[in-house]
């Protein structure tokens, strides 16, 4: 694996790149932690492992964190690095975005956010137990709260308080946002997890605004279970890598044939 580190003004980022690149385009990874939580060594972590087991660079930049640095600084941040990997020569149908929790949120954030700005979308959306809802309105929250071992309402709550004073702004919380026109997206979210409705009312709410989604519930699993690479999960990077190939080959066959 190969590392190398990028400055921007106000963040730092990474690329990551496998030994065995099977791929010509490029996924921009934003590492979760409640907009509060991690580094650019924690995001290299699941960035390496993402690039080893689907043979593709990864993009990851440590953006800005609340409280010091509160909505807009992670989205600023984001799209910044979007812009960086466009700089770079990909194609936006050569960018996939990933993310896990806040980071998974973020995503979609983002992409409401390149919407709005008349920007051309990325090819395609993989979210681990993404943090879509940050007035925790998911019937799991209640649900769960017995049975996860990993997250709190509470916990949540707090995080949200230091990330933004508006919880229910879409570029927060992009459940309550307009998803028409985003790219197919590939969820993964524990079945045990208090945060299971914010994916899964994602992917329904994604269904309903006419967008490919597919929805991955492992059962007496945790909140970004899929960061721990268990033996009996690794089926989970199968999916990636066949969402990779599909997305990616199919919006390249779309720019040539615009051409």
């Amino acid at each position: 694996m190969i590392f190398r580190d990028h400055d921007f003004e106000q963040f730092k980022g990474a690329w990551v790149m496998p030994k065995d690149e099977r791929r010509s385009g490029v996924v921009l990874y934003l590492h979760g932690g409640g907009y509060t939580c991690g580094s650019l060594e924690y995001a290299k972590g699941f960035a390496a492992a993402l690039a080893s087991e689907c043979g593709v660079r990864v993009f990851c930049p440590a953006y800005r964190l609340a409280p010091e640095h509160p909505y807009p600084a992670a989205l600023d941040d984001a799209l910044e690095s979007y812009q960086y990997l466009l700089q770079k020569g990909y194609e936006p149908g050569q960018i996939m975005l990933a993310g896990e929790s806040a980071g998974g949120g973020l995503i979609y954030c983002l992409c409401l956010k390149l919407k709005e700005l008349g920007m051309e979308l990325p090819c395609g959306l993989i979210g681990i137990s993404p943090w879509t809802d940050l007035t925790g309105s998911g019937a799991s929250y209640e649900e769960h709260k017995d049975i996860d071992p990993s997250m709190t309402k509470a916990l949540l709550e707090f995080y949200a308080k230091c990330y933004t004073d508006d919880p229910t702004d879409p570029l927060c919380s992009p459940l309550f946002g307009d998803l028409t026109g985003l790219p197919p997206s590939l969820l993964f979210a524990g079945g045990d997890e208090v945060m299971l409705d914010d994916a899964r009312l994602l992917h329904e709410k994604l269904l309903q605004c006419g967008c490919r989604s597919k929805l991955h519930i492992a059962p007496e699993r945790w909140h970004a279970y899929v960061l721990y690479m268990l033996n009996e999960n690794m089926s989970d990077f199968e999916e990636m890598n066949k969402f990779l190939t599909k997305v990616m080959a199919a919006e390249q066959k779309q720019k040539w044939l615009r051409l």
